[in-house]
């Protein structure tokens, strides 16, 4: 399985591994169907909705 990083889309990341699907819910990303979360980045997301892009992408490793 491939490696998630902060560069991925939303998508590209669910598409990789859809167990973080409630990872991103928990940090309040409910949109994760929406065109946004087509290109919007892991590290644009987490910094719209106020969160540390590193300890996002704990949460996600740790799934």
């Amino acid at each position: 399985m491939a490696d998630i990083t902060k560069d991925m889309t939303i998508g590209e990341a669910l598409r990789i591994n859809a167990d973080i699907a409630p990872v991103l819910m928990d940090i309040g990303m409910h949109c994760l169907g929406c065109p946004s979360a087509q290109g919007e980045t892991l590290e644009e997301a987490a910094m719209v909705h106020g969160i540390d892009v590193n300890d996002l992408m704990a949460k996600i490793a740790a799934v």
